[in-house]
């Protein structure tokens, strides 16, 4: 059995009608809002597999459950022409790290504004298995979560725990709880031989020893006691910086972590940090000093801040489609060299004033992007460390190379494959070769063309396609978008807002 999310929405609407209840009450029982209840019922909202479990328990109707097995998919008609304002919603990075760092605090911690995603589900449900309780506020949009007195990693979620490369990030929460503790081996992302060796290397100049085998992480703690430490960390990498300030928030003393990521996740995570009362400098350069402290037990509000990546993707949409399109609340600190590139390539943009987030430190303006007639830039697009043209908007210019005049090369040095994956944008009219596994030569302009299509193992590649559809002439299925949900909230219905014609469906990938 297949359905769409209009007939998937008419089986819910008539369960919530036999059980006599309304749409606030059912918003209740599965912790939602009632306009959110209202767009599912609709067909107008992109449903998460969380979701749906919830709204199967909560309606005890099983065949919520038949009906969505397999795939979910999309249907996209083009060529479409944006038009209106859209906003940034919140980091899903950030909102994963701050998830993690919940672990350290003893007292109550509210995250404002979180992303509702499979990856935030995935994380919350570990949380969940090791003893948090987990509550959803107003209306789904905040998440309250308070730890119990002693975690319980031995009653992990092993599935949940599988599909997430976020699960490294319990090391340093955790390394404070145990002398020794399991954790699954992490998932995620197919990217290549993103090794764990930079983790482990950051984590034992603190005392954390971890041994890889029978598909699980075995760490140790030895606490040496020291009243300061010194960490070179032997890779610029977001999750390593994350983990590494993890784990030395609750060492009391001085930890100076150097070669440090300033990227937006690991800034969110300093100021959410100073917020219970660890000391941080150096926010947003490559050396961090860090004063720990012994225990943190405070009740603690937090705005997540809105995420750089998501706000380039929709610029993107804005670009390939020839749309004059607003993107509000976009972090500019985490766009600059992006929007410096896009300039040389002709591409018209108008900036407004800065104003700031909810967190009261990043610095976001709304961006409207013309129609412009591109061409190539005249050196490769390359991404770099934080403050350089961020890694995972990279396979964006991919997509707007290919609408530009001229040959255009593309250099991911960072992963071993996913250059490879961009591959799938000539499925819809473009030119691409794969020159190596981390160069790709892009020949413009494309005239795009919709099929049927399955996505790639990896995010930003896979919303590239979906970006891509948009522009083409036809109609695109795109199949097997569980790696968009896990990054990307409710893009369809966002889209439908601004002129997209995208349909979800659920049924074999291979149908």
């Amino acid at each position: 059995m297949t359905a769409t999310s209009q007939s998937l929405g008419i089986m819910i609407r008539e369960a919530r009608k036999a059980r006599q209840w309304s749409q606030q009450r059912l918003a209740d029982e599965i912790n939602s809002s009632q306009s959110a209840v209202h767009r599912i019922e609709m067909g107008q909202q992109n449903v998460s597999l969380n979701m749906i479990e919830r709204l199967a328990s909560a309606l005890e109707m099983p065949l919520i459950l038949a009906a969505t097995e397999g795939t979910v998919n999309f249907e996209i008609t083009g060529p479409t022409e944006l038009a209106g304002e859209i906003e940034v919603r919140s980091s899903k990075n950030a909102a994963v790290a701050l998830l993690c760092a919940s672990m350290l605090n003893r007292g109550r911690t509210v995250l404002r504004g979180i992303a509702s995603i499979e990856e935030v589900d995935r994380i919350c449900d570990v949380l969940q298995s090791i003893g948090v309780t987990v509550t959803p506020t107003n209306g789904g949009q905040d998440l309250e979560l308070t730890r119990p007195e002693k975690l319980t990693p031995e009653t992990i979620d092993q599935r949940a725990a599988r599909r997430t490369r976020s699960i490294l990030m319990f090391l340093g929460p955790l390394m404070h709880e145990f002398d020794s503790f399991e954790l699954p081996y992490a998932g995620g992302c197919d990217l290549g031989a993103r090794t764990v060796h930079p983790h482990m290397s950051a984590l034992k100049r603190l005392g954390l020893s971890v041994e890889a085998h029978d598909s699980q992480y075995h760490a140790t703690v030895q606490r040496d006691g020291a009243p300061e430490h010194h960490i070179t960390l032997v890779e610029r990498g977001d999750t390593v910086t994350e983990n590494a300030i993890m784990a030395a928030a609750r060492t009391p003393g001085l930890t100076v972590i150097r070669n440090a990521s300033g990227n937006y996740m690991v800034q969110d995570l300093c100021f959410f940090l100073r917020e219970l009362g660890v000391g941080v400098d150096g926010i947003g350069t490559t050396t961090l000093r860090i004063q720990g402290v012994k225990e943190i037990n405070k009740d603690v509000e937090y705005h997540i801040s809105e995420d750089p990546i998501e706000a380039m993707s929709l610029i993107t949409a804005g670009i390939v489609t020839r749309s004059e399109l607003t993107v509000k609340r976009c972090p500019i600190e985490f766009l600059e060299v992006e929007f410096a590139v896009l300039e040389e390539m002709g591409q018209r943009m108008a900036l407004s004033s800065e104003y700031p987030s909810g967190n009261g430190h990043t610095r976001l303006v709304d961006v409207t992007v013309k129609p412009s007639e591109l061409t190539a830039p005249l050196d490769k697009i390359h991404p770099m460390p934080f403050p350089g043209l961020n890694i995972d908007n990279l396979p964006f210019f991919a997509l707007i190379c290919a609408t530009a005049e001229g040959q255009s090369i593309i250099y991911d040095w960072v992963y071993d494959n996913r250059a490879v994956h961009l591959k799938k944008l000539c499925d819809l009219g473009a030119n691409v070769t794969v020159m190596d596994a981390h160069k790709l030569m892009v020949i413009g302009p494309t005239k795009w063309r919709g099929r049927d299509i399955e996505c790639p193992p990896a995010l930003r590649p896979s919303v590239c396609l979906f970006l891509a559809a948009l522009a083409a002439r036809g109609t695109t299925i795109l199949r097997d978008v569980y790696v968009i949900n896990r990054g990307y909230e409710d893009l369809p219905r966002r889209f439908n807002q601004l002129g997209a014609q995208i349909n979800t469906f659920w049924g074999d990938a291979s149908s």
